[in-house]
């Protein structure tokens, strides 16, 4: 099956020139030294290590020696393996500020308890790097769940249907899934904000409405002392803020109030 969907250098021109045209980056995921050459050859500017080659010895040492951007998947491994992977590429000459490690999972489909996306953080901790997540579950909500958490890079399968032929269709994303998956994540990265807690633009508007002020219980003349018994707080909040009370409260009254008039 792999043979027959091999691709040669010219299919890879053909798509790589494709990819120019609709403004998207290639990217391709050598599996040996030869597949690394080539990809060099091709001139893509960032290099994906799959999961399975995390092992791979000579393998890390001749993508650790090119002066390129790195992704490295890390399904099937122990935080072990990919401390040990990490320090050979360092070692072989790439730039730890190149590298981003992606938590992933190496079942299609993985099931829900075994996505374990708090090791995402455990990686991002214990080697201080970029991380990414490469998904293999069903739907995009673990996606979305892996940007609130820190995810620089999201990896999904995507095909043109679920029912042909071969392992990853049926744990891949359909386009329309696929346009829905990025939008959501698009939504999410607008939501989480810059994490300043201060009102924001949208609500400012509603802040006087909803928001309270001291206002008079009842009559009040000028000269009355205000007490506990004549003043209230009220809506709207465009007067003294209730966090003020304990200042207002034995205050002499500077005018005549109606009830309910604000302070």
């Amino acid at each position: 099956m792999i043979n027959k969907l091999e691709l040669d250098i010219d299919a890879h021109k053909t798509i790589i020139k494709y990819c120019k045209d609709k403004e998207i980056m290639f990217l391709s995921s050598p599996f040996d030294h030869d597949s690394i050459n080539l990809l060099i050859e091709l001139g893509v500017k960032i290099i994906k290590i799959p999961s399975g080659e995390i092992t791979n010895l000579p393998y890390l040492r001749h993508i650790g020696s090119l002066s390129k951007k790195l992704i490295l998947s890390t399904g099937m491994s122990t935080l072990q393996e990919v401390g040990d992977a990490l320090t050979i590429l360092i070692d072989a000459g790439m730039k730890k500020e190149n590298i981003t490690i992606l938590h992933a999972n190496t079942m299609y489909p993985t099931p829900m308890e075994d996505v374990n996306l708090n090791a995402m953080h455990t990686i991002q901790r214990e080697f201080d790097i970029t991380v990414g997540y490469s998904d293999h579950t069903l739907g995009i909500e673990v996606d979305i769940a892996a940007v609130t958490m820190g995810a620089s890079i999201i990896e999904k399968h995507f095909t043109l249907d679920k029912s042909m032929k071969g392992p990853d269709h049926k744990a891949s994303l359909e386009p329309e899934e696929l346009k829905a998956m990025v939008v959501a994540i698009r939504n999410t990265e607008k939501a989480l904000g810059d994490g300043l807690k201060i009102p924001s633009r949208s609500e400012k508007s509603n802040m006087i409405n909803a928001r309270k002020s001291i206002v008079a219980n009842q009559t009040i003349k000028k000269g009355d002392i205000l007490t506990e018994e004549n003043i209230v707080v009220k809506r709207p909040g465009h007067g003294i803020n209730p966090m003020n009370w304990d200042d207002v409260i034995g205050s002499v009254a500077e005018k005549d109030y109606l009830i309910d008039e604000i302070i």
